[in-house]
């Protein structure tokens, strides 16, 4: 038997009482629309509703409870808090919908859909996607960057569908595949001192300027735990925000970075340096609510990334 949590969203609002009926699920699933696509044109163009009617109906629904719900820059709008955290709840709301359709469809071929990703790497999620598109031309996806901390709270704020992070969680509310297993390693500019070794003791970073994310990082926090625990101390740690900053900020000399070995790539200006004595191997997942395991989209995403570690 199907239980309430499959209610359809008009059944629900025809629970409440009158009293409290001041919004329609036309009226959400318009706000819903914009809030998914950025903007009132992208969301008409992906749902085939006319954008003025998109427009009048989020319009309507600020005014009946009086809040602004997007700050309208141009082209394109941004959720206030309030719609933000409102995202949060239609966001779950529908996703209740494609639960329900994604379990009375059965195994139905995957055609089409919005996926939304949240990645610590693009290097380790690209390939899920690249798998999933060859199975469904009509797939779209949005792929937000971030570190790991930042990843998993996207993901647990239901701002995410999948996530792919380099992040162990024991969280019962999280499903999560083993995607591959990779290695922090260093890496120099071609003349730094350190350059013609190739494989170096921790101890060669005592005294040594560190260029490192910010933290929340896994290939920052994995590393000065390595340092901590053997008592190892750098001279100084220059922070930055993002991984092409830092690979700049080492170019130009500020220190010595680093990075799981796959994401370094070919690049002259640097040599790799890999830490001889301590083993500093991070594994990489895949992950979802598991609420949302049966979601069409997010189940697809999940399998493919079982193939794929396989």
């Amino acid at each position: 038997m199907i239980g309430s949590r499959f209610l359809s969203v008009q059944y629900i609002f025809h629970m409440l009482p009158i009293g409290f009926f001041y919004m329609t699920p036309t009226q959400l699933r318009a706000f819903h629309l914009v809030a998914e696509a950025g903007s009132f044109s992208a969301a008409a163009r992906a749902s085939g509703l006319s954008q003025p009617n998109l427009s009048g109906q989020v319009t309507a629904l600020e005014k009946s409870y009086g809040v602004r719900l997007f700050d309208r820059k141009s082209r394109a709008v941004t959720p206030t808090e309030t719609g933000r955290q409102l995202h949060g709840i239609t966001t779950r709301l529908f996703a209740i919908q494609d639960e329900a359709q994604a379990l009375l469809a059965g195994e139905q071929a995957l055609v089409r859909g919005h996926l939304r990703i949240a990645a610590d790497s693009a290097h380790h999620v690209v390939p899920i996607m690249g798998a999933l598109r060859k199975q469904a031309g009509g797939l779209t996806f949005a792929l937000s960057i971030d570190n790991s901390a930042g990843v998993l709270e996207r993901l647990l704020r239901h701002e995410a569908d999948v996530a792919v992070m380099a992040k162990s969680i024991s969280d019962p509310r999280l499903h999560t595949v083993r995607l591959r297993t990779d290695r922090v390693v260093l890496f120099v500019p071609a003349r730094h001192a350190l350059a013609r070794r190739g494989r170096t003791p921790l101890a060669a970073l005592a005294g040594q300027e560190l260029v490192l994310r910010e933290r929340g990082s896994i290939t920052r926090e994995v590393l000065e735990q390595a340092m901590a625990a053997a008592d190892i101390r750098p001279a100084s740690i220059v922070e930055v925000q993002t991984r092409e900053g830092v690979r700049e900020a080492v170019a130009a000399g500020f220190g010595i970075g680093a990075v799981f070995a796959s994401e370094l790539g070919e690049d002259r200006r640097f040599r790799r340096i890999v830490i001889a004595d301590r083993d500093l191997a991070v594994a990489e997942y895949a992950v979802c609510l598991q609420e949302r395991r049966r979601v069409a989209l997010v189940r697809a995403f999940m399998d493919e990334a079982s193939k794929l570690a396989s």
